[in-house]
């Protein structure tokens, strides 16, 4: 199976929702075929952890199960939400998950960040002990959707110091700092004890569209890209402008024991079954060199 030269991480991918994905049993198949060894799941790995593990693959990761509603202002909401993820929890990781997948997105993106970031911080002290008697953790991944709380140094510094647990952890995906002008590598040297699970994915910045558009308005007469923006391109690995092998060599440095799963989003590939599993492939194949 494909692993990084720097670091031994083994390189798998992130289940996607092509039609060609949804029949797991022939995606774990094409998986083994293509050198893949670990795949990330949605919020179904209490009944599907154990088909990978039967394939001789391993889980990266696994999604959470009602993420708006542990951001939920209604407490009873938040508390239904942290009781079933607990026993989802409990379920997926008896059978090989071990890392779960969320962004902190609030049920309302309207209130002030302060209140829905008070929201987060109570639900996942309350879903720490269930992770922790698990041997798992939560990886916040720091995509900056609508209302997004942890996405940033400040969001991550300042959870972490709210929520201690070390069952709080980091979905590192260096595609969304370079999008927001964040030095990967740097949020790196400061944030890698805490990275539990990564994204292998890019981000291309387009120099004289950054300068025609800037970063915080729509272009007028002008289109985005797909995966992207104005100025930017989600891509896979090797397309874009992060540097993985100094990556690599800083999560080697903290003894890093997860994989690297690419998650493909990058409108040179997407959008036929071939197109994926050449981007898949080939962004594979660059991150073993790194």
């Amino acid at each position: 199976m494909k692993t990084t030269r720097t670091g031994n991480f083994a390189i798998g991918f992130r289940r996607g929702w092509s039609d060609w994905q949804k029949n797991l049993p022939a995606l774990l198949a094409w998986a083994r075929q293509a050198g893949l060894g670990v795949i990330d799941l949605g919020n179904d790995a209490d009944t599907t952890a154990k088909q990978v593990s039967d394939a001789g693959l391993k889980v990266g990761s696994a999604d959470l199960k009602d993420w708006g509603a542990l951001l939920s202002p209604d407490a009873g909401k938040r508390k239904d939400a942290v009781a079933k993820n607990a026993e989802y929890v409990k379920a997926a990781a008896a059978a090989g998950a071990k890392s779960y997948f969320i962004c902190l997105l609030p049920e309302k993106p309207e209130l002030k960040r302060s209140e829905n970031f008070a929201f987060a911080v109570e639900s996942f002290n309350q879903l720490a002990p269930a992770l922790e008697k698990a041997g798992a953790a939560v990886v916040i991944e720091g995509y900056p959707g609508n209302g997004a709380l942890v996405c940033t140094p400040e969001g991550y510094r300042e959870f972490f110091k709210q929520a201690p647990s070390k069952s709080m952890a980091i979905n590192y995906d260096p595609s969304h700092l370079i999008r927001m002008g964040i030095d990967p590598i740097r949020f790196l040297n400061e944030f890698g004890p805490r990275v539990r699970h990564v994204h292998g994915k890019d981000t291309e910045v387009f120099a004289e569209n950054l300068y025609e558009f800037g970063h915080e308005q729509p272009a007028t007469f002008a289109n985005p890209r797909g995966f992207g923006g104005w100025a930017w391109r989600y891509a896979i690995p090797g397309h874009g402008n992060m540097r993985w092998t100094e990556a690599f060599k800083i999560l080697k440095s903290h003894n890093y024991q997860g994989a690297v799963s690419i998650e493909l989003e990058d409108d040179q590939f997407n959008g036929s079954e071939e197109g994926e599993k050449t981007g898949l492939v080939l962004g594979a194949q660059f991150l073993e060199g790194c």
